[in-house]
């Protein structure tokens, strides 16, 4: 039939049509319970609380190295005495941050106090004595080379850099910051006073601090002031080294005393070594 203009067909006499299926009879549908879990998830994983997780089948290469380590940074542990082989038995003694170094620099200063030890009894470390003496040594060698530069240009010389001022810095600070501290151990533990080796080496790696500032002021030309500079100095990381071991050595019985003043005249000895090869100015 027609209808303004349209035809209008009626559903009921086309072949192949679905007859409307009437309200009345009507199915509800229930869907049974599939365990899907809701999206993100709101349990608790690991340290972040309802974080996002990637899928179980995703690709961890970049988390996850081929030795099968939960973690990338992992390093395989090793047993017994091969662990003093690896980096991770010497993480720890560098595990402290600028705070904790300018701390000790300014105890340093302070030899008087003797509580350096006890600052750092639970938390000694080998990044402050390793830097105190890369830089000690890269002063002692611009310093001594500057002085002998202007030194002969004031005089009219010729002047040849020593590259041996280097090397030979290098064996002063980094032998004497590992040598006396060993031996120091040894006796130490002979005496029924032992300390912690790696607390030697951070006591005495500090105590050589004092000769950065000491080394700077070695480019006064006058000698007699670099005498006083150098006395000064070794004076000031001598009383630091034997007042803090004092305490801990008085438990060795009556030679506590020769044992700081050895340690105490170990250390003059180190600062006239390095006036005499290094604060002097030979023409």
């Amino acid at each position: 039939m027609m209808s303004g203009g349209y035809t209008s067909i009626d559903n009921q006499k086309v072949s192949g049509s679905v007859p409307a299926v009437s309200d009345s009879g009507r199915v509800a549908v229930q869907f049974a319970d599939s365990g899907l879990q809701t999206f993100p998830p709101s349990g608790v994983q690991g340290k972040i609380s309802g974080g996002t997780l990637p899928p179980s089948d995703a690709d961890d290469s970049f988390s996850r190295p081929a030795g099968g380590s939960s973690s990338g940074f992992d390093e395989p542990q090793a047993s017994g005495w091969l662990h003093k082989f690896t980096v991770a038995a010497y993480k720890p003694y560098f595990d402290v941050d600028t705070t904790d170094v300018l701390d000790r620099l300014k105890e340093s200063l302070y030899p008087f106090r003797g509580t350096f030890t006890e600052k750092t009894a639970t938390n000694p470390d080998l990044y402050g004595p390793f830097w105190i003496c890369t830089t000690l040594i890269f002063v002692a060698a611009s310093i001594g080379t500057f002085v002998t530069y202007v030194a002969h240009k004031l005089r009219d010389k010729e002047w040849n850099y020593d590259i041996n001022l280097v090397t030979w810095s290098a064996g002063v600070f980094y032998g004497y910051v590992t040598v006396v501290p060993l031996v120091l151990y040894v006796i130490l533990k002979y005496f029924s006073a032992p300390s912690g080796l790696v607390q030697l080496f951070c006591l005495y790696g500090y105590s050589l601090f004092i000769f950065i500032p000491a080394l700077c002021l070695s480019v006064v030309p006058l000698e007699i002031f670099r005498w006083i500079i150098a006395a000064v100095a070794g004076f000031m990381s001598a009383t630091f080294v034997a007042l803090n071991l004092k305490a801990h050595i008085t438990s060795a019985g009556e030679r506590w005393v020769l044992i700081v003043a050895g340690i105490f005249l170990l250390q003059l000895g180190l600062a006239v070594v390095l006036k005499l090869y290094l604060f002097t100015v030979s023409v």
